[in-house]
């Protein structure tokens, strides 16, 4: 008896159909062939199990399983469940008049329990877009699964419960998620605020500015003097993720296996900060059975890279072409591989190999050879993508001490969107382009060319402050954020004093 159960494989951050075709005959052999992996072919074992243990035998007859398309390698525990079901279907046990309705997906324990597995929200996406009535997955990826709309999403703890639903003997109860509620119930909830800090106010106006414009900052200052408690509070002022972006970044989270049990879609933008120990492939993403890197999970929110001439320099150059791109494609034998790579890169660094150089109060003991050497860590490619670079100056006792609340993020964010807003209606028609961070040349003489005013004060700038050449474009993006912030159609004088002020690297003369 010839039996058809469906599954999916996840490839990048998108599924494909898996065709399972179970042939059962006159026999007592079993042949899984269509490119299985290691961890599908021991399937077999687990399966037995699962079904003895739950009181059932597995089919004493010749059984060939297909898995359809073969050319693509099928990789993972996660087809347990539609195995199983499809050998039960073609040994008779199991009635086959609904198996064509349903897509299913789930890692089978000795027990026959139902463990979770990685991209079930890709899974339902294409379950939908196929037209199936409903998906079967474990429990734990039951509300992950079930933002997608159209769809009825059954979240199963044991496999004698699909096999009782395939004979119609137990009704499953759909899990149903109120999406759009939930997600806009969490998007302004955040653990750390703007309101705690104390002083800085020349650093959070950098960090508000570059949250407008979608810029890249670099944060240079001595330990201590609040560079990582600055940066992590910087989603808190990003604008709220779309539904679109939100269903984006929780696919990617998804097949990396990064959600949490019982989750939905992600509300707030990422924020990652890997250890400066981190490998490149680690970083860009990859390995034997490619995964998303930290580029990818930083995808519509934040990478942070604290310490930054710490991170080995490989590392750190691999970045350069996801930073201009926004995305990353995985090249290898077997396939290529894209994920999206559209995040904002946050750095925080110490100034020199003891951390006091240009600090008010400390003297440091580097020599300025040492402190060269220990800034060109970091390459000029990778500096050029960073268009903002401020010094943070350690607090005063009389600036901690003082107990008047400083502005809230709340309040910082609703000028930031402000900003963005207008960004978005300006580049309505420019494709792929969102905020003023992204524009190119082109871009840049239609909508941040400065009057004859500015130009002076640019060129006496780039003259007296030794400003690299690069820094040229960077300054008139900064400048353009600045006036979209003041609600100002034309870039000024004093945008570009502004935004000169934030090349504290592109000096010459900045470390001796």
């Amino acid at each position: 008896m010839l039996i058809k159960v469906f599954g999916a494989a996840v490839q990048g951050i998108d599924a494909t159909l898996i065709t399972i075709e179970v042939n059962s005959s006159r026999g007592c052999m079993f042949y899984l062939v269509g490119l299985p992996d290691s961890a599908v072919k021991e399937s077999h074992q687990r399966i037995i199990s699962a079904l003895q243990v739950n009181g059932y035998r597995m089919p004493t007859s010749n059984v060939i399983i297909n898995m359809a398309p073969a050319d693509i390698r099928k990789e993972g525990s996660a087809y347990d469940l539609p195995l199983a079901i499809g050998m039960l279907a073609a040994g008779e046990i199991i009635q086959p008049d609904k198996l064509n309705r349903y897509l299913m997906m789930g890692e089978l324990s000795l027990d026959g329990s139902l463990q979770p597995i990685k991209g079930a929200l890709p899974i339902a996406i294409k379950a939908r877009e196929l037209g199936f009535e409903g998906i079967i997955v474990p429990r734990q990826n039951a509300r992950e699964t079930a933002v997608v709309n159209q769809l009825n999403v059954y979240g199963v703890e044991n496999i004698k419960e699909v096999i009782e639903f395939f004979n119609s003997k137990r009704e499953l109860t759909p899990t149903i998620v109120n999406t759009r509620e939930e997600f806009y119930a969490e998007q302004g909830h955040f653990d750390l605020d703007f309101a705690e800090v104390k002083g800085q106010e020349n650093v959070k106006r950098a960090l508000e500015v570059a949250a407008a414009g979608g810029h890249n900052i670099l944060l240079i200052g001595a330990p201590g003097s609040g560079k990582s408690m600055l940066a992590k509070r910087l989603p808190s002022i990003l604008p709220p993720l779309s539904l679109g972006e939100s269903l984006e970044t929780t696919k990617i989270h998804s097949v990396a296996g990064k959600l949490e049990a019982g989750a939905g879609l992600i509300s707030k933008r990422p924020f990652r900060d890997p250890h400066h120990t981190i490998s490149a492939v680690a970083m860009t993403g990859g390995g034997s059975f490619p995964q998303p890197g930290e580029i990818s999970l930083a995808h519509n929110g934040v990478l942070f890279l604290d310490e930054l001439p710490e991170f080995n320099r490989s590392v750190l150059e691999v970045l350069r072409q996801p930073l201009e791109d926004r995305k990353i494609t995985i090249s290898r034998v077997k396939g290529n591989v894209e994920y999206p790579a559209s995040f904002m890169l946050v750095a925080s660094m110490n100034p020199c190999p003891c951390g006091y150089y240009n600090h008010p109060t400390k003297a440091c003991v580097c020599t300025p050879g040492q402190v060269q050497k220990y800034l060109n860590r970091i390459s000029g490619p990778l500096l050029d993508r960073i268009d903002l670079q401020i010094e943070v100056i350690p607090v005063p006792f009389e600036k901690m001490s003082d107990n008047h609340p400083s502005e809230s993020s709340a309040a910082i964010r609703e000028r930031v969107i402000y900003a963005r807003q207008v960004q978005e209606k300006r580049y309505a028609n420019s494709t792929g382009i969102y905020c003023n961070a992204q524009m190119n040349s082109k871009l840049l003489n239609l909508y941040a060319r400065p009057d004859e005013q500015g130009l002076s004060l640019l060129k006496n700038a780039m003259q007296r402050l030794n400003l690299s050449a690069r820094a040229y474009d960077r300054i008139l993006k900064v400048a353009r954020t600045i006036a979209d912030l003041e609600g100002c159609e034309q870039i000024q004088s004093p945008h570009l004093a502004e935004a000169i002020g934030y090349r504290n690297l592109d000096r010459e003369d900045w470390a001796g």
